[in-house]
């Protein structure tokens, strides 16, 4: 049979045509990038620690009535999803000054923020994805009022959920970012949490000793990509400790 249609390819991951109306392949590469692709490289086994990963979280958030895109994973680096019309945005949700916010603010970073902050970047590659603020987002109808209240609350669900999942397991959620998307039934719109949950996404530190265990191992050359995501998995349970064989790529028909 013939391989299905490519809709989409981003960075880290390939959206095909689903199997049934209104479903969308989602593919995870194993290329990595940073600070707006100039730096590249391909980490054999991410993409498949990440499809792994943001089925996990995904399908946590789904059981404690958050909606998101997540249908199933059809295999080790394809996910099932809702097709939706993806709001141009990056919703980032910050626990702890780092990155980009603690060098704008002259924060020491892993300064504990008085409560967490919700920030908004346009999604633009070109323009380097700039933050943004709410007067933006409703002045150039990115989204609406209600939506904005829609996509704070949103994203503060997924925050409380996530970062009381990783403390669990000995990891500090610093930040993260999500995407949103709408839905429809009939003429009722609807927002769910869309793309990945992933460490690609994230900020994970290990509590005790600081370890950076997310993508900023490949930003900063830190070590090995892979062994700092298997760790994740590892602590969340979804693969024996150590275990860093991972299966190359499959595309579905």
């Amino acid at each position: 049979m013939a391989r299905r249609k490519k809709i989409y390819e981003g960075k880290a991951k390939t959206l095909y045509e689903g199997p049934e109306p209104g479903t969308v392949v989602q593919y995870f590469k194993d290329d990595a990038t940073a600070f707006n692709a100039e730096k590249k490289d391909v980490i054999e086994g991410k993409g498949v620690l990440n499809n792994m990963l943001s089925e996990y979280f995904m399908t946590g958030l789904n059981n404690i009535g958050v909606p998101t895109h997540f249908i199933r994973r059809i295999n080790m680096r394809e996910q099932l999803v809702r097709a939706c019309e993806i709001v141009p945005l990056e919703v980032i949700v910050r626990n702890y000054a780092a990155g980009s916010m603690a060098r704008r603010l002259g924060l020491e970073e892993g300064t504990q923020l008085p409560r967490p902050i919700v920030e908004y970047c346009l999604k633009n590659d070109d323009l380097g994805d700039p933050l943004v603020t709410e007067e933006h987002i409703a002045a150039f109808g990115w989204a609406s009022q209600q939506d904005l209240d829609d996509i704070l609350s949103l994203a503060l669900r997924v925050n409380d959920f996530m970062s009381g999942v990783m403390f669990g397991v000995g990891i500090r959620l610093v930040d993260f970012k999500i995407e949103v998307g709408r839905v429809y039934d009939g003429d009722y719109q609807r927002l769910i949490v869309a793309d990945e949950i992933s460490p690609d996404s994230c900020r994970l530190w290990d509590i005790e000793t600081g370890r950076k265990l997310d993508k900023d191992v490949f930003r900063r050359d830190l070590g090995n990509l892979t062994d700092a995501y298997t760790e994740v998995a590892s602590r969340l349970g979804l693969m024996p400790k150590g275990n860093t064989q991972v299966a190359r790529p499959t595309l579905i028909n």
